[in-house]
């Protein structure tokens, strides 16, 4: 395998991503690949930087040292498509749900043509058709993150990142949106970073799952979870798993 045929299959490199504030070093020196297609999962102690990690993938924040490279080339907002789902809705209020997805296609210049064709497939597989023409203020916590996630894959990302999504919805809520996640992921087979705090989510969702030490972070473990989908929790490997996962989290 070629260099260029050996990035494509990584997707995303990155190489020795360092982040200090003044004294406080928070990213140590972390290296890591993506698979293109992949679905990563991070998991790692409260407080360990991981939103820190999440932003300077994204380039929001410029990192002090390091590389992130997506198809071999430096990652760059102004060539890559680079989309973000954060922990707090960001839809904006004044647009329908309709026109909040849309929103990211028509900032990358997206047809009209195309931008109806993607909006139409993505109302449909995220059950988001009936309340196209409302408002933010008049949808549920839930159909909002839905919102979020519809408006990031419609832009056809070459990596996107999610920060714990669902963190502030109850359980039964977040059990329904991982399966739908997973099923609109296997439809676009786009590169997701996933960070999560819950053991068993990552485990749930992720083809593999890196654990994050506390700060200054670097990279504890980084575990394959070959696990066929739907998973089930009470499956003895699934359990396996995340004990192996739980037992590398703990720092004290």
């Amino acid at each position: 395998m070629n260099r260029t045929e050996q990035s494509v299959e990584q997707g995303i490199v990155v190489r020795n991503l360092t982040k200090r504030f003044d004294d406080l070093l928070v990213l140590d020196r972390i290296s890591f690949t993506v698979r293109a297609g992949e679905l990563l999962c991070i998991v790692g102690p409260t407080g360990c930087g991981k939103t820190t990690f999440m932003n300077v993938l994204a380039k929001l924040t410029p990192a002090t040292a390091g590389s992130i490279r997506i198809r071999d080339e430096e990652a760059d907002p102004r060539k890559h498509n680079i989309a973000y789902v954060f922990q707090e809705s960001t839809s904006l209020p004044w647009r329908t749900v309709r026109d909040n997805i849309t929103l990211g296609m028509e900032l990358k210049k997206v047809s009209h043509q195309e931008i109806e064709r993607r909006l139409n497939q993505i109302l449909d597989l995220l059950g988001l058709a009936d309340c196209a023409d409302l408002y933010p203020n008049q949808i549920s916590a839930s159909m909002e993150q839905r919102l979020s996630v519809a408006r990031a894959f419609a832009t056809q990302p070459d990596l996107l990142l999610m920060d714990e999504p669902y963190g502030q919805l109850d359980v039964k809520l977040r059990f329904y949106l991982e399966d739908e996640l997973v099923r609109i992921w296997e439809k676009f087979k786009n590169t997701v970073i996933f960070v999560t705090h819950n053991i068993e989510e990552a485990v749930y969702l992720g083809d593999r799952i890196l654990i994050l030490s506390n700060k200054p972070t670097s990279i504890k473990g980084d575990i394959e979870v070959n696990l066929p989908r739907p998973r089930d929790y009470l499956d003895p490997e699934f359990m396996s798993i995340r004990e192996v996962v739980t037992d590398m989290i703990r720092w004290w």
